[in-house]
């Protein structure tokens, strides 16, 4: 069997050549890192896991109209995907403060935001991925304002799409991560969807409880992080149900329940 050529690696994924011009294979790890890679680890079964919920994502997304760079999935932990020109900014939705936006405004995790909070990143590990403004965008030219424009649209509408999908399997979106490429088509860039959207880069915490079901779990050493992952994938659909209620942080106590 060919070996293939390996075109990029990042913490969370490979790419790969993939077997047709303008397409990629995109293949998902179990490695896990926090704080601009200053933490280190793995989560079993993660990259299995994040394939199949960014495959069914992607796949609802396309559905309503989103454009994105997802072809099919492959196997358990590679999909077939568009190979696109990246854009070097990380956008963030926020509808609920968390994470950075607490700590830099001092306001209560937890607290609805009045309203939906778009920020952008610029995508550079070794400056910590800085936060920045669309000023700074249009100074260095990492996009277009039409692009930008094009951005921020299809930032709102995943959103509100995803805020929907999960209240109505009792998750609450409190953020996420998106990353978007162009595809060239003669001389216009068309913007599209890219990376992926799974536990790894959105804030999902149960309706009820405010448990965390992402890879806070892992960032903030709560235990149970696979577990959390495997709950997200069983309300998406994605797991078989056991037939029994398993608590995600009473794991133990279950499995003495089943006699394991």
């Amino acid at each position: 069997m060919a070996r293939r050529r390996q075109i990029y690696e990042g913490k969370a994924k490979i790419l790969y050549e993939g077997p047709e011009p303008g397409t990629l294979i995109q293949y998902f790890k179990d490695d896990a890192t926090a704080f601009n890679a200053q933490k280190r680890g793995t989560i079993s079964g993660k990259g299995v896991l994040n394939n199949r919920i960014s495959e069914h994502i992607f796949t609802a997304l396309a559905g309503i109209g989103v454009p994105t760079h997802f072809i099919r999935r492959l196997n358990m932990r590679e999909q077939l995907i568009r190979q696109v020109e990246i854009v070097p900014i990380e956008v963030v939705i926020r509808n609920v403060a968390a994470g950075s936006l607490s700590k830099r405004l001092g306001i209560e995790e937890g607290n609805q935001l009045p309203r939906t909070i778009i920020e952008y990143y610029y995508k550079d590990d070794a400056l910590g991925d800085p936060l920045i403004s669309e000023e700074h965008i249009a100074c260095f030219g990492w996009a277009s304002q039409e692009e930008m424009n094009d951005i921020a649209d299809m930032a709102i509408r995943v959103n509100d799409f995803l805020s929907g999908m999960f209240a109505a399997i009792g998750i609450r979106l409190v953020d996420f991560k998106l990353e978007f490429g162009r595809v060239w088509e003669g001389d216009y860039a068309r913007i599209i969807l890219a990376d992926e959207i799974s536990p790894d880069g959105c804030r999902l915490w149960d309706l009820k409880s405010n448990e965390k079901l992402d890879k806070d779990r892992f960032r903030q050493d709560l235990g149970n992080v696979e577990q959390a992952y495997q709950e997200v994938a069983r309300r998406l659909g994605l797991m078989p149900e056991d037939g029994e209620e398993t608590p995600i942080l009473d794991l133990d106590s279950h499995r003495k329940k089943r006699g394991k």
